[in-house]
């Protein structure tokens, strides 16, 4: 059977039958999608017969089924992470080709024209023409057309960004909402944490930006250059411009990894790795797998950064493995950090260094990584007596962090960098249409994806209201959370607010206090993940409902 090539690394296909499938391992395929429902048709081989013959030709497969014409968002976002998981190239396959083209294309949507992914699947053999407004729901590529202007534009489309156009649509549909993302890929990064762990599949983490960002909302795949908050416009780096009702700026913070001196040029090698890139997270296990002696060092940079819990997380889990493996005993654990103390809420020390004493570690407060020789195996930290150099065997480093350049050199950004924002309701401070959340912004709370949970919804409500000419008034209490690993399966969930205020959301039968509790459920693969994709990202508000301002 002729396999019909939609781009080098996708083909599709009818119904494939077992030669079928010895044919694409023989030309090359190393995994099958098959799109089909079982028992569609009688005579239909299932998912299982088609997974075990795919299996015989040492072939990935994947089961994504769906119904013909009742394709959902779901179903499109399973399709991108069965493609984005999957040794390419791959082969999918339905009754007739024609839902496997239909999946691809939507799944495309937003990063390439409408009219190219039309082309595309004419080329194949099939019509997806009537498919072209469900295509066009989300915006085109960087060299697709601008709009003028639309109602609110959303820089950055991460966490912060897509969870606030979320909670926006699903408040008021008629809005013509505009995300402004440069990335094709959208990444869970807490995961990375437990990549490192050797918990997570790294893949589990990744999908294509155009298969989250929330139907309604228009994507154009291009990067901010510069703001014109007196004009309510952006201009983007081809040069075209964006007017807007109202602005919503996310966009994040940045590793500065050439801070440190070295760094850039041995990260990923000679012993050296960080949980906080999707490429070096691997890295992290496959060197807390091998090391049966020595010293490792864990190092976390002087604050803000995102996920202020996560190099001690890499530390924690790194050491439950050691001692699971026996080999903690010969390890010397170090954990060189800029602050003066372990966490900076008090109530959850005490816990946190009955773990400390457990493993054995080595705490060296007020110590800031500078420089790494990977070839000499040696870190450089600045301490109060001077520079200290010291051997490893393996070093996790976490990056300094700062605001992104381009907020930063903007009329928006305040003293630091970050965006200027009143921190209960987010509206910005000097421009009432210009709202700003997530880690680029200048709120002095925890940079976390659970504050960015509890951002969004703050942001949809004022923003609703400024545009209806009324005053904000939800607040936006400082909520942070860092569930801290401390063992593998067990965590101590740490909830808090502005000025270390304690704010548990979790049920007291779920979490008693501050002890580690074992929340095996929510720390499988599974679980964070789906939380994440279907909702944070899909409006779904869990626990994170807007408080209203206090009326006098």
């Amino acid at each position: 059977m002729p396999f019909k090539a939609l781009t080098p690394s996708l083909s599709v296909s009818p119904q494939l039958t077992e030669a079928d499938v010895a044919q694409a391992s023989q030309d090359g395929f190393r995994a099958i999608i098959d799109n089909r429902p079982d028992g569609e048709e009688p005579g239909q081989p299932s998912a299982a017969e088609m997974q075990a013959i795919a299996a015989m030709h040492g072939m990935g497969f994947a089961h994504v089924p769906t119904v013909g014409g009742k394709i959902s968002d779901d179903d499109v976002a399973a399709m991108a992470d069965a493609l984005m998981r999957l040794d390419g190239p791959v082969l999918a396959y339905c009754r007739t080709g024609t839902r496997s083209t239909t999946l691809w294309a939507l799944t495309q949507a937003g990063a390439r024209p409408a009219d190219a992914l039309i082309a595309t699947a004419a080329e194949a053999g099939y019509d997806l023409s009537g498919l072209r407004p469900r295509l066009e729901t989300r915006m085109t590529a960087a060299t697709g057309v601008r709009p003028e202007r639309a109602d609110v534009v959303i820089v950055g489309g991460g966490s912060a960004g897509l969870a606030t156009a979320a909670s926006l649509i699903e408040r008021d549909r008629t809005l013509d909402i505009v995300v402004i993302e440069p990335r094709e890929t959208h990444d869970y990064q807490p995961g990375w944490t437990m990549v490192g762990g050797g918990v997570f599949d790294v893949r589990d983490t990744r999908r294509a930006e155009a298969s989250v960002v929330p139907t309604g909302v228009r994507w154009i795949r291009g990067a901010v250059a510069t703001f014109e908050p007196d004009r309510d416009q952006v201009t983007l780096e081809d040069g075209s411009t964006i007017g807007y009702r109202a602005l919503v700026v996310a966009p994040g913070i940045a590793l500065a990894w050439a801070a440190i001196d070295g760094l850039p040029g041995t990260l990923g090698k000679n012993g050296v790795t960080s949980n906080y890139s999707y490429d070096t997270a691997p890295y992290t296990w496959e060197l807390v797998q091998n090391l049966r002696g020595g010293t490792a060092l864990f190092t976390q940079p002087p604050m803000p950064i995102k996920c202020a819990g996560a190099p001690q997380k890499a530390m924690y889990l790194s050491c439950d493995h050691w001692q699971r493996t026996g080999v903690l005993k010969d390890i010397d654990v170090q954990f060189h950090t800029a602050g003066a103390v372990l966490f900076g809420v008090k109530e959850f020390v005490p816990p946190l260094m009955e773990y400390v004493g457990r493993y054995g570690i080595d705490l060296q407060f007020e110590s800031t990584l500078i420089a790494v020789d990977g070839p000499g195996r040696t870190a450089t930290f600045r301490e109060t007596s001077g520079e200290v150099t010291r051997a490893f065997d393996m070093i996790h480093v976490t990056p300094p962090q700062q605001a992104p350049a381009f907020v930063a050199r903007s009329p928006l950004a305040n003293e630091s960098g970050y965006v200027d924002v009143d921190p209960a309701s987010l509206q910005h401070i000097r421009y009432a249409n210009v709202f700003g959340l997530g880690d680029g912004g200048s709120t002095p709370n925890a940079k976390t994806m659970a504050a960015a949970r509890k951002q969004a919804p703050v942001v949809a409500e004022n923003l609703l209201a400024v545009l209806d000419g009324k005053d904000p008034s939800a607040v936006y209490d400082g909520y942070g959370s860092c569930p801290l690993t401390v063992e593998r399966g067990k965590i101590l969930l740490a909830e808090f607010g502005y000025g270390g205020k304690l704010l548990p959301s979790f049920p007291s039968w779920i979490i008693e206090g501050t002890r580690p509790q074992r929340l095996s459920w929510l720390l499988k693969s599974e679980a964070l993940p789906w939380l994440y994709w279907n909702g944070m990202l899909k409006g779904r508000e869990w626990m994170a409902e807007p408080r209203q301002r206090d009326v006098a």
